[in-house]
């Protein structure tokens, strides 16, 4: 769980400074009539922003840095290259690691789930939005746009002064950087290179934070029987990726051993892999085996798995 500041730097200059470069080269060849090869640049940009999310995401649980005040400038820095609020964020992002894996406790900083039993139980409007909104192009093409672009622009009743106010920092933050492109760059070439490169940064990150809590045999359970330390271990996947996709992803891989104490900084997570047995024990989601995650919509409580809508429509789920 201890930071180590020298580590924390370096991790930020190797996120930040090729960011800011590609950013930079893309903006060349928009200008000097190559935008094609702006927008191949937006591939690898995307990857790094996904890693900017990951240094934001540490920031919020606190253990980026050992300093309150440096996890909060960072965090609010990383949240205006990820258009993400960081207080906001931070309070729902604290639920969910309070209510992962709680059947009575679902809506807050989750994937929408129903059980077999409640999509049964749904009438036929319910059942065609569910199936609608649980689709991959919604959930990592459409979604994400929306959630990033629009749905972090505002804020709830629920939320407080803290969270209310990163929200209205963030979003004075974009009409400064439109603002600052207008007199510069112009905002056709801001948009060329940004939307891209968020959208598909926003389509990894959607699909990371799915397939951490939505595979075949996760943990679920009522309010009343539930166990945190089972929910981190069995509700909270260990996505084995190549070494590549580790780094670029900030080993948030290593799910589970983030949900059992989410304090340890993500550049320590393989550290814990590789000295805890418990870490060990756990059964790795490999890359291939994840696609098969893309299928599976509900979860069955009497087989205490996710199942398709094939095995729901054919009455597979229970028998299985």
């Amino acid at each position: 769980m201890r930071s180590r500041r020298p580590r924390a730097v370096a991790e930020l200059l190797e996120t930040f400074i090729p960011y800011v470069v590609l950013n930079v080269v893309m903006v060349l060849m928009v200008g000097r009539g190559h935008p094609v090869v702006a927008l191949a640049l937006t591939l690898p940009a995307a990857a790094f922003l996904v890693r900017v999310f990951i240094v934001f995401h540490d920031c919020c649980h606190g253990s980026f840095f050992r300093s309150r005040r440096a996890n909060r400038i960072t965090g609010y820095v990383a949240g205006m290259l990820t258009l993400t609020p960081y207080d906001r964020w931070q309070r729902e992002h604290a639920e969910h690691h309070a209510t992962v894996g709680d059947l009575d406790r679902r809506g807050v900083g989750d994937v929408w789930t129903l059980t077999t039993t409640e999509y049964q139980a749904a009438t036929k409007g319910r059942r065609l939005f569910y199936r609608v909104f649980r689709h991959p192009f919604i959930m990592f093409g459409i979604g994400p746009a929306l959630l990033f672009l629009i749905g972090y622009r505002f804020s709830g009743s629920g939320h407080g002064r803290r969270e209310r106010f990163s929200v209205y920092f963030t979003n004075a933050g974009i009409v400064a950087a439109f603002l600052v492109a207008y007199l510069t760059i112009g905002l056709p070439t801001l948009l060329l290179i940004q939307l891209p490169t968020l959208l598909l940064a926003g389509a990894a990150g959607v699909w990371l934070f799915y397939v951490q809590h939505q595979f075949d045999d996760v943990y679920w359970a009522r309010h009343e029987a539930w166990d945190p330390m089972k929910a981190a271990l069995e509700g909270s996947s260990y996505y084995q990726l190549p070494k590549v996709l580790q780094w670029l992803t900030g080993s948030i891989g290593l799910h589970h051993i983030h949900h059992v104490q989410p304090r340890i900084p993500f550049y320590n997570l393989q550290r814990c892999q590789d000295t805890i047995p418990a870490f060990q024990a756990v059964p790795p989601l490999t890359l291939r085996r994840s696609l098969h995650s893309l299928r599976l919509r509900f979860l069955d409580e009497t087989g205490r798995r996710m199942v398709t809508l094939a095995a729901v429509k054919t009455g597979r789920a229970a028998a299985r």
